[in-house]
């Protein structure tokens, strides 16, 4: 019986002793390290939660998404079109009431000459208040380029309006009637149709024709320039024919030499063109048809 007591007792001290040899799971090396760590860790966490910068991808779009709100309430500056500095402008004429007409435009602070191959260049005339169109040399103290936008009003209601480009017709042009019905519109690239087939004496950029298209046909008018860039022929095409009356030039000056009646329109029968006016090289009358006749004495 004491045998059996004094092993227990001796179980118990072995068992105590194992239990104090063992490291404390708190206070070891080991854990010690891992706890500093994580420690640090959530340090350098918080640190730079509070000084990183914000997403590029969020920053970005919003960004963008400001500038485009700014640029969306920003307005046009009425002073500038494509790029020139412009006045406005208007004339009247016609009379009053249901007769009036009032034109609205745009010109050129800084004088710019047009294309020379324009085949029609607006003006506005400051001293007569007059809009005109003109292939002549003008004084640019007094007659300023259009450019910009052009509206035309008939007793209030909108009958033409459009877009002039150093004076010449440019981008969108529509006619209406006075019920404001579209009666035509055209599509202009500075001064020709944008549709227009244009050719060019061989091996020069100098324009030789200019063939309208519209829809697929011929259509719209027609011009032919000398090599030297003064107009030769212009007139009308419809529905692939020529109709109304042609023009022939002088090789200066944009002056008229003859002028030869086609079909009003292309639904007459075929006809051979008449001459109906002839000029001599000063811009004097020398023929018109059943009324005059001097081209002998011109010779």
């Amino acid at each position: 019986m004491k045998h059996f007591l004094h092993l227990v007792w001796l179980g118990l001290l072995l068992v105590v002793g194992l239990a104090g040899c063992k490291p404390n799971a708190y206070n070891s090396d080991y854990n010690l390290t891992r706890a500093a760590l994580k420690q640090s860790a959530k340090a350098e966490a918080i640190a730079l939660a509070d000084t990183a910068k914000p997403s590029m991808e969020t920053g970005e779009a919003e960004e963008v998404e400001e500038k485009h709100q700014k640029k969306r309430k920003r307005k046009a500056d009425k002073r500038y079109f494509m790029g020139d500095r412009v006045s406005r402008g208007f004339v009247k004429s016609g009379g009053r009431g249901d007769r009036e007409v009032v034109e609205t435009f745009s010109y050129l602070v800084e004088h710019k000459e047009p294309d020379p191959y324009a085949p029609e260049k607006f003006y506005y005339d400051i001293k007569k208040r007059k809009l005109y169109k003109t292939r002549n040399e003008v004084d640019p103290d007094q007659h300023k380029v259009l450019h910009g936008a052009y509206k035309k009003e008939l007793g209030g209601e909108v009958v033409e309006e459009g877009y002039f480009f150093v004076g010449t017709k440019h981008l969108r042009w529509e006619r209406y009637n006075r019920n404001g019905i579209l009666l035509s519109k055209e599509h202009f690239e500075k001064g020709f149709l944008r549709d227009a087939v244009v050719t060019y004496y061989e091996g020069t950029k100098k324009i030789k024709e200019v063939i309208p298209y519209a829809y697929g046909e011929v259509q719209g008018t027609y011009y032919r320039f000398y090599e030297n860039g003064q107009l030769e022929w212009t007139g009308q095409y419809q529905k692939g024919r020529k109709v109304g009356v042609w023009v022939k030039h002088f090789d200066f000056r944009a002056r008229r030499q003859y002028e030869y009646q086609y079909p009003k329109t292309p639904y007459e029968p075929a006809m051979e063109p008449y001459l109906v006016k002839q000029y001599d090289r000063h811009g004097t009358l020398i023929f018109e048809k059943d009324k005059l006749d001097k081209r002998a004495s011109a010779r």
